[in-house]
């Protein structure tokens, strides 16, 4: 797994780190909810274990934005030592998918983040993905728009799937790196060559265009707006 972990108990991070990494998976941190969306919506994480009370802005906002803003269907914990109904009830609101009070054993921790994977694994994993007669299949990687065969490399693929899946929100630019080269990103943009040549396929014999960069922020996959075809 590779998981953000946002909370400012630099003790408790220390032994998240300790006891995460020691089973192989990866962990990145955030000392405060500010930061914390940030990593959130910019890079690619499998779940993110949230603290409810934080610097900056609280795990109930953070994960409310994640939400609502940003459209994040990340696997979510939130760890506090709120324990009355209410508390949890408006941590699920808010849009935690598990909650557990602190303090919590480790093993517990891992074994509920391995369900919530599970689930979320089992949400995601459709054999054909199909966008405005766009089709990627996945068992076949057979890609075909408006009925025609596309060729495509498999990096130009693995980066239309990303596209997909999340369509028509965006993907963000470390989303897409780490769905190619994980923790390890070539030297220099080979990331815009890829879609450049993905547009040149997709969207180069075709009228409609359906992939649209957005600046500062990464891509999406999805019929322009009025507005969008009138800027183009």
């Amino acid at each position: 797994m590779r998981l953000l972990v946002i909370e400012d108990n630099r003790q408790l991070v220390a032994n998240l780190f300790d006891y995460f990494e020691a089973r192989g998976h990866v962990v990145d941190a955030a000392p405060d909810g500010v930061t914390g969306l940030h990593l959130a919506t910019s890079q690619a994480y499998d779940a993110v274990i949230v603290d409810w009370m934080l610097p900056r802005m609280d795990g109930s906002e953070v994960l409310r934005r994640l939400r609502e803003q940003h459209h994040s269907e990340m696997p979510a914990i939130m760890l506090t030592a709120r324990d009355e109904l209410p508390d949890k009830i408006a941590g699920f609101r808010a849009g935690a998918d598990d909650y557990l009070t602190k303090p919590f054993a480790l093993p517990e921790l891992e074994v509920r983040l391995e369900a919530l994977l599970l689930r979320a694994r089992g949400r995601q994993q459709k054999k054909v993905l199909e966008v405005d007669g766009l089709i990627l299949d996945l068992a076949t990687l057979e890609a075909r728009r408006d009925g025609r065969l596309l060729h495509l490399y498999p990096a130009c693929r693995k980066v239309l799937e990303a596209l997909m899946r999340a369509s028509p929100g965006a993907v963000s630019r470390g989303e897409l790196e780490y769905a190619l080269w994980g923790d390890e990103p070539p030297q220099g943009d080979l990331l815009r060559s890829h879609v450049y040549e993905l547009r040149r396929v997709v969207d180069g014999p075709f009228e409609r265009k359906l992939i649209h960069t957005l600046p500062r922020i990464g891509y999406r996959l999805a019929l322009a707006s009025p507005e969008e075809a009138a800027d183009g």
